[in-house]
């Protein structure tokens, strides 16, 4: 009985156990409600953060942004300066295309004038070397040319507006027409050309009924021995220089071409 008596001290009153339990459910709302602040604190920093970092990102955003159209508008007036710089520069290339146009057309007029020039040197040249003796040339080979010298004859078309070819001198008889081209130095293109010559003063002459027989011959005050050949070869007669005057060259075998 002693020991169980010993034994009840310890045991707790109803009212201590009252206390001890009421203060652990302190404790425990104590604690939980810390929890719920601890959440709500934490919660409320997050928002924060999310919030300052939702800001930043927009400012990021828009600082990129404004940069990006700060970028475009640089790049747009430098495209701008570029096209006009360009621009400026295809005109001024145009006017120096212009001007060098306008120093070509010069040189042109100039050359053309200068070839007119020579065209009637060349005439000059028929008239001062070849043409005084060229009738007493012939005329030792057999034909009977008076005085009379036809020099830069044109043949027109039939409208009488197109000039259809150009003679240096033509010598004329009863039976016979020699026309003669005159150069200072006679090419193969030139032999060429003086056959088709000789093609439309036929067909001229057919249209007036004239039959007389025409033939051709090339003068030159220089004549290179492959165009020489040429024109023996095509029928011409060949008159070159020799000294002051002209002579004709007839090789043996040569039959002049009539047309």
């Amino acid at each position: 009985m002693a020991l169980s008596a010993e034994l009840m001290k310890n045991v707790p009153t109803l009212e201590e156990f009252w206390a001890v339990f009421t203060k652990s459910q302190e404790e425990i709302a104590r604690r939980e409600k810390e929890t719920q602040e601890e959440i709500a604190r934490r919660e409320k920093e997050t928002q924060e953060e999310i919030a300052r970092r939702k800001k930043e990102t927009q400012e990021e955003i828009a600082r990129r942004e404004k940069e990006t159209q700060a970028d475009i508008a640089r790049r747009e007036k430098e495209t701008q300066a570029d096209i006009a710089r360009r621009r400026e520069e295809w005109e001024r290339g145009m006017a120096e295309l212009r001007a060098e146009n306008r120093r070509t057309e010069r040189i042109v007029n100039r050359v053309s004038r200068q070839m007119g020039d020579l065209h009637n040197r060349f005439g000059e040249l028929a008239e001062h070397l070849v043409a005084p003796g060229i009738i007493r040339r012939f005329n030792e080979l057999g034909y009977h040319f008076d005085d009379t010298i036809a020099e830069r004859v044109r043949l027109l078309d039939s409208t009488g507006q197109k000039i259809l070819t150009e003679i240096d001198l033509l010598l004329e008889n009863g039976e016979y027409s020699i026309a003669v081209e005159v150069k200072s130095r006679p090419a193969e293109r030139d032999v060429v050309h003086h056959e088709n010559r000789l093609g439309i003063l036929r067909e001229h002459k057919n249209r007036r009924n004239d039959r007389r027989k025409i033939r051709g011959a090339i003068a030159g005050a220089v004549f290179p021995e492959d165009v020489k050949a040429a024109a023996i070869e095509t029928g011409f007669y060949v008159i070159e220089q020799s000294g002051d005057t002209m002579r004709i060259s007839v090789p043996e075998g040569f039959r002049p071409r009539d047309w």
